[in-house]
């Protein structure tokens, strides 16, 4: 065979297999491409809406999405959304912002625990404080719009006394807390307004009804234990004390530990009622001179 007749062949084999690639990449490979892109378009004509139709649908969907939110914000409480720890640590700072100064709080981040559909961080709470910062306290985090409770709470009674001597009966208390949150904004409102925080004032449960310790007499007021009726005057009594101290009052007045009662001009004597550490004492004084007449 000659070398014409071999080149011949070759080229046309060559030829051959490019006709049968180029075939192969357009019919085959660039059709199944073609047919893609075809359906997209179809699919994309199939859900094509014109601006009018686009600006009603954004309508009717803010109308509902504002029905929800009304409908959740309307609700006594909320699950917040991703809360962070931080975020109850901020909520007992405002909360005990305005407690005595004889009351503080420890605050101890336990763990985090799924509950259900939602998830709590657990919390310690212990301290001392006033019974109705305490009670203010645990008003305001079971009452608060997003969701917290209070368990495993153990009291005890606590006395305090000032350097002047004034003694304060306080509660020493440590319970556990739960916020609840959740990984889905379906529960959660944005601009939610918080409930009512502050409790009407309750009844101090711990307050003894005996006391030892006596407040102080910081006002100086007349002690009646150690005073003397000098004179009555219309609607009036002198009194003094053992330091010689004189005092004008009327009915109604305080004393020390009490309230001046009764002015009796008839029998020349005025009554007291004085509250002894819970014990209540009447003592009536009588002038100097009609003592002695009696006697």
């Amino acid at each position: 065979m000659s070398a014409k007749l071999k080149n011949t062949i070759a080229i046309l084999v060559i030829f051959i297999a490019i006709v049968l690639i180029g075939g192969l990449f357009d019919f085959v490979y660039l059709r199944g491409k073609i047919n893609e892109k075809q359906q997209k378009v179809r699919d994309l004509k199939l859900y094509q809406l014109d601006t009018d139709a686009l600006k009603k649908q954004l309508d009717f969907l803010q109308k509902r999405v504002a029905e929800l939110d009304s409908i959740l914000a309307n609700r006594k409480y909320v699950i917040p959304y991703n809360l962070s720890q931080a975020n109850f640590f901020d909520f007992v700072n405002q909360v005990s912002f305005s407690f005595s100064p004889n009351s503080f709080i420890n605050i101890e981040f336990n763990e985090t625990q799924p509950a259900n559909n939602f998830t709590t961080y657990n919390y310690t709470l212990t301290g001392i404080a006033e019974y109705n910062d305490f009670y203010r306290l645990v008003y305001a985090i079971e009452e608060s719009k997003q969701l917290k409770k209070v368990s495993n709470v153990e009291l005890s009674n606590n006395v305090k006394v000032d350097e002047d001597g004034t003694p304060r009966y306080l509660v020493a208390f440590k319970f556990n807390a739960k916020v609840y949150f959740s990984g889905d904004d379906r529960f959660y409102v944005k601009n939610s307004i918080e409930n009512r925080l502050t409790p009407n004032p309750a009844y101090d449960f711990f307050y003894p009804l005996i006391r030892n310790e006596l407040p102080p007499n910081l006002d100086k007021l007349l002690d009646v234990q150690s005073a003397k009726l000098l004179a009555l005057i219309p609607d009036g009594a002198f009194l003094s004390d053992a330091g010689g101290n004189t005092y004008l009052l009327w009915e109604g007045d305080q004393v020390y530990l009490g309230y001046l009662t009764n002015i009796n001009y008839q029998k020349n004597e005025v009554s007291f009622v004085l509250n002894k550490g819970g014990i209540i004492e009447k003592i009536s004084l009588q002038l100097e001179k009609v003592k002695k007449e009696s006697k």
